[in-house]
């Protein structure tokens, strides 16, 4: 009997998909315990936007959500996401702030580390795999799934045996949009398994209405674990039920390994705090909902919904389609980049600015213009020179890993934070978010202080999309 392992996704990406990662700590600890018991592969637990989202709107200190989530749950392995260079934050750290941050995660109860480069460039992945290695724990290297002139089947083997060679002891086809089909599935399976034997994680979203099939479609093809939320935080832009595909796959004399019984309470517990959020508006139903355009446009669901929130902040919502038909355009002006944190945001944040002014490229984020000088790494097909000419004139692009133009930052951040900064950890908490860790660390530990007292500021990241 063949064995599909889960890995849930209600401790992280679930409630980031479905409410821009607002559970608290306190609300998910009490379930700890039975979603150890429960027989998953693993529990999803932190990275993406947790760390962000604790600090920025719930004053919780991510690191101590680690140390609990491991001290109730002892027996699953705990998973993260990584953003490869960029760990959690929004720019490339030097490799010394890479490794102290991993050095930090394992201490604190981190087992296997889903890292990814938004490029899939394998130079932006080296430094993490590396520091994942030396303090023993799993690196499950990613493969971000797009699909262009480009994103042939060549393309990811290639891209597979790089990352075999790298160090993977595992891999995941990263499908952030739900593009991924069931055809699609059942070529693109077979075909890395002729140039690994490793395990190969399917991660993909409800959001087009697909998830479900190509999920059977992945496993009747090899694939040998799959990502799936609890029922209640489970469909639109989070993944497919848990319960439901344990059912049908035992039907199929596929063995889970999972528990019915402790699904249920798991299942039960998470409904009223489904109901709460819906209540205070958090939880739109909306997001709930399927987007088949998602296959059409290959916009990600909390894409979507970021877009049309600019727009509407420019009371120029009328203009969300002329906005849809723009991102294509983008993208391929871009090389195809797969559209995942930050790129997402980026080719979004271009297709407004483009249809606002009328004139294509006439504003111009920073970002795109670092893009295109390589500071973020290779385009996955190249720039064409008009772009380049249009969005950066004669400057020159760097060819050499990014983050090779880095200095060491670890040492001299904890020098500057001397006082405030009470450990590795408090560091690299303002490592990630300068500003706003600074005044997260007021909070803790001088909570009379003025700075304490002030609202925090900053901007929203909708990240419904990793």
């Amino acid at each position: 009997m063949k064995q599909i392992r889960f890995t849930e996704t209600v401790l992280r990406d679930a409630h980031q998909s479905l409410m821009a990662t607002r559970l608290r700590t306190d609300e998910m600890l009490p379930i700890m315990a039975e979603l150890d018991r429960a027989g998953y592969n693993a529990l999803e637990c932190w990275g993406g936007a947790t760390f962000d989202a604790s600090v920025r709107y719930l004053n919780e200190d991510p690191w101590e959500r680690l140390r609990q989530f491991k001290k109730q749950a002892p027996n699953t392995p705990l998973q993260m996401l990584l953003r490869g260079q960029n760990l959690l934050g929004y720019r490339h750290y030097a490799d010394d702030i890479v490794e102290k941050f991993i050095e930090a995660a394992v201490k604190n109860g981190m087992d296997i580390f889903r890292i990814f480069d938004a490029l899939n460039d394998v130079r932006n992945l080296e430094a993490s795999v590396k520091a994942v290695k030396k303090y023993g724990k799993h690196a499950q290297v990613t493969i971000c799934y797009t699909t262009s002139p480009v994103h042939t089947i060549p393309y990811y083997q290639k891209l597979t045996k790089e990352l075999v060679s790298l160090g993977a002891d595992s891999l995941c086809i990263k499908d952030m949009a739900g593009i991924l089909t069931p055809a699609a599935v059942r070529e693109l399976i077979p075909a890395l398994k002729e140039v690994t034997d490793l395990p190969i994680e399917i991660h993909t979203h409800a959001t087009s209405g697909t998830a479900e099939m190509t999920y059977l479609s992945a496993v009747e093809v090899g694939a040998d674990i799959i990502d799936t939320a609890i029922s209640p935080l489970a469909g639109g832009t989070s993944q497919p039920a848990t319960e439901s595909l344990a059912v049908v796959l035992k039907e199929l004399g596929y063995d889970t390994g999972l528990d019915d019984q402790a699904l249920i309470a798991i299942s039960d517990y998470f409904k009223p705090i489904k109901a709460k959020y819906i209540e205070e508006g958090i939880l739109a139903p909306k997001i709930m909902g399927i987007e088949p355009q998602t296959l059409l446009y290959q916009v990600p669901g909390g894409m979507l919904s970021n877009l049309y929130a600019q727009l509407k902040q420019a009371n120029a919502e009328h203009l969300y389609d002329d906005v849809l038909k723009e991102v294509p355009k983008v993208r391929e002006d871009l090389g195809y980049p797969p559209l995942v944190t930050p790129m997402s945001q980026m080719v979004g944040t271009q297709a407004v600015f483009n249809v606002l002014t009328g004139q294509r490229y006439k504003m111009i984020p920073n970002e795109i213009k670092d893009y295109v000088r390589g500071k973020y790494g290779q385009s996955p097909a190249p720039i064409s020179d008009e772009i380049k000419q249009t969005i950066i004139g004669d400057e020159e692009v760097i060819t050499v890993r990014p983050a090779d133009l880095l200095e060491p930052e670890f040492d001299h951040m904890k020098a500057e934070l001397e006082g405030l900064a009470q450990s590795d950890e408090d560091v690299l908490i303002c490592a990630m978010f300068p500003q706003l860790g600074k005044e997260f660390l007021e909070k803790k530990y001088n909570p009379e202080s003025e700075v304490a007292s002030a609202p925090s500021e900053g901007p929203i990241r909708i990240e419904a999309i990793m």
